[in-house]
């Protein structure tokens, strides 16, 4: 297919020649780098109906890298909004079977699963969220099979953002829709580090930066973390005992190493399930199914959310925390300096997959069994046994104000910074 021709006209007018190539690169990164594509493996590609020009520049690169079969899965904002608007809760309590068959089905067979994110981050305002979060506590447990090949690295995955005009519009509402459409491709294509000359060795060198961190902290086997700002965060999380500390790349059961996120900046692990106590407050807005979510705080005690709050939408934290038994317990301790490309960009994405990856964030909900050691051998029971949470939700939120504190706490109780104003300690000396 020539490149030319894989957008509509209205897209070519909305981006500029000189980003095509870009584009372009960004697709083939995704597949090369993003799920790692083998040869004759089947590529599942989930995206908005709005750049289905997108979507054919992926699924040409899949072919082209020796993919045995696409599947598109798409979505559309506005048919979304119109079933959670028309049915019932009780309606999204049940999962088709069909789609329970596909999902399973793909997984089984070892399909690679690229999520493509873009959608108006007010898409479901004025929406119950227990519909939403009915829905998606459903969709995990009719597809368990699914739902355990990427959670267990049996299956390569990656989540990278496309532009829709309703983001767009929300990230510069300064522009008309076609500007906007334009400054968010070249945001996301900057975050993608697709800009430079050569996309795919800019991940590697990338990937290699993450080592350096990853063994300071896994080499102090931290017993605690204490966070602290002036916004009134006041938590100390435990970790748990032979948890390891992951960042960039991951590798599967099969030794394929793929990029669960593009972009990603984090260095994350999984906290003890049990042992969070004190306040923490968001630095940034959340973005959550079509809702956001501002200026809110979580008290925990005993691992568990015992009170929280919101001046905007408290009702959506609630469906959040409320998910099942494991949502208001931590999944996921993730450290992010201050003075990474997005962070430093200005730009609020008002998208969890770009904001989270500018500033240090914490999770409700599932943990990473990678995050163990041995956790992806392990049972549900043998890893929630190791402390590692389990849930059908996991929800990422920003914490990382630009004073942030961490102190690392060893078993022999040595207090160690880790973070000092926003930024690695051992970078700062």
């Amino acid at each position: 297919m020539d490149v030319q021709r894989a957008f509509s006209q209205d897209a070519v007018e909305v981006q500029p020649v000189s980003l095509e190539d870009q584009i372009e690169r960004y697709a083939e990164l995704l597949v090369r780098k993003g799920v790692a594509l083998q040869h004759q493996q089947e590529l599942v590609v989930t995206g908005p109906i709005e750049r289905a020009d997108f979507v054919r520049l992926v699924v040409k690169q899949a072919y082209e890298a020796g993919a045995a079969n696409v599947t598109v899965i798409w979505s559309d904002d506005e048919l979304s909004r119109l079933s959670f608007q028309y049915h019932e809760t009780s309606f999204f309590e049940e999962v088709p079977e069909w789609k329970c068959a596909q999902l399973n089905g793909l997984a089984d067979a070892g399909a690679a699963f690229l999520f493509l994110s873009g959608s108006d981050p007010n898409g479901m305002r004025g929406i119950d969220p227990a519909k939403m979060a009915t829905a998606s506590r459903a969709r995990n447990e009719k597809c368990a099979t699914y739902r355990k090949a990427l959670d267990f690295g049996k299956c390569a995955w990656c989540i990278a953002g496309v532009p829709v005009e309703a983001w767009a519009r929300a990230v510069f509402p300064e522009l008309d829709g076609r500007e906007a459409l334009t400054h968010l491709w070249r945001s996301i294509l900057s975050a993608a580090r697709v800009d430079g000359p050569d996309p795919q060795e800019a991940w590697e060198r990338h990937n290699a930066a993450f080592e350096k961190n990853k063994g300071i902290l896994n080499g102090y086997a931290f017993d605690q973390l204490r966070y602290r700002s002036a916004n009134g965060t006041d938590l100390t999380i435990g970790m748990n005992k032979g948890h390891l500390w992951m960042g960039g790349s991951t590798t599967a059961v099969n030794g394929r190493v793929f990029f669960p996120n593009i972009p990603t900046e984090e260095v994350f692990s999984s906290p003890d399930r049990t042992r969070a106590e004190g306040v923490v407050h968001s630095a940034m807005p959340l973005v959550h199914a079509g809702n956001m979510v501002d200026d809110f705080w979580l008290r925990f005690e005993d691992g568990k959310v015992v009170d929280f709050g919101a001046r905007e939408g408290e009702d959506v934290l609630r469906s959040i925390i409320e998910t099942d038994e494991g949502s208001c317990r931590l999944g996921e301790c993730a450290l992010i300096a201050k003075d990474t490309p997005i962070r430093q960009s200005g730009l609020l994405f008002l998208n969890t997959l770009y904001d989270e990856n500018a500033s240090c964030h914490l999770a409700l909900g599932r943990g990473f069994p990678e995050c163990v050691e041995g956790g992806f051998g392990m049972s549900e029971e043998e890893l929630m046994a190791r402390g590692v949470n389990s849930s059908m939700a996991h929800v990422d939120f920003m914490i990382g104000a630009d004073d942030l504190e961490v102190v690392g706490v060893t078993e022999t109780g040595e207090e160690v910074p880790v973070f000092l104003e926003g930024r690695w300690a051992w970078d700062k000396a």
